[in-house]
């Protein structure tokens, strides 16, 4: 089912998972407090092991998952954008991290994305693709991959121009990590 963001605002709050446009690739997406459909992302995925990013629209947003106030303020300064900032998350739920100590997460440059999660709230998010298969750049690349297994899709246009997320690491010092090159270019700290 093709929807608009309003009507998977909907379906979202309503424990369905779906494919949407975020601010860099097609994303497929779960709100990140209810577990059910976060396991389901995980298995459509078929990769339990490697959780993917949290977009949220606030740093109080992430802050309400269990994320430290202290990291976000730093990550903070790299957002809005298409920056995953890998943070602490000893204190997030387990269902969320996968027995990882930390997990990525981002407050997005796009008003129509930060509107859907201001009445969402946070959204557990990973790219539209099959493991080891390129990422969905056109709604029809996801539907092939996933066909009916999500409960629906809303169409962005084609996104081949757009790379994934830079991600990174912020340590205590300042020193910033680049774990992935992505959509926002970012100097590494000398």
């Amino acid at each position: 089912m093709n929807l608009s963001l309003e009507d998977a605002a909907e379906q979202l709050r309503g424990g369905k998972v779906g494919v949407l446009p975020t601010d860099t690739v097609y994303g497929l997406v779960a709100i990140a407090a209810n577990q059910s459909a976060v396991e389901k992302i995980y298995s459509i995925k078929r990769r339990p092991s490697q959780p993917g990013t949290i977009i949220a629209a606030s740093v109080i947003q992430l802050q309400q998952l269990g994320f430290p106030a202290q990291e976000l303020s730093i990550a903070n300064n790299y957002w809005p954008n298409s920056v995953s900032v890998v943070i602490d998350a000893s204190n997030v739920a387990d269902y969320l991290k996968q027995e990882r100590p930390n997990l990525p997460v981002r407050i997005p440059n796009s008003p129509a994305l930060l509107n859907l999660l201001k009445t969402t709230g946070p959204l557990m998010t990973t790219s539209a693709n099959a493991p080891s298969e390129p990422t969905s750049t056109t709604l029809a690349m996801a539907e092939r991959y996933f066909g009916d297994a999500v409960d629906f899709y809303v169409d962005g246009g084609d996104l081949s121009d757009r790379a994934p997320s830079t991600i990174i690491g912020i340590q205590p010092s300042g020193e910033v990590t680049i774990f992935r090159q992505g959509a926002a270019a970012i100097e590494p700290s000398s």
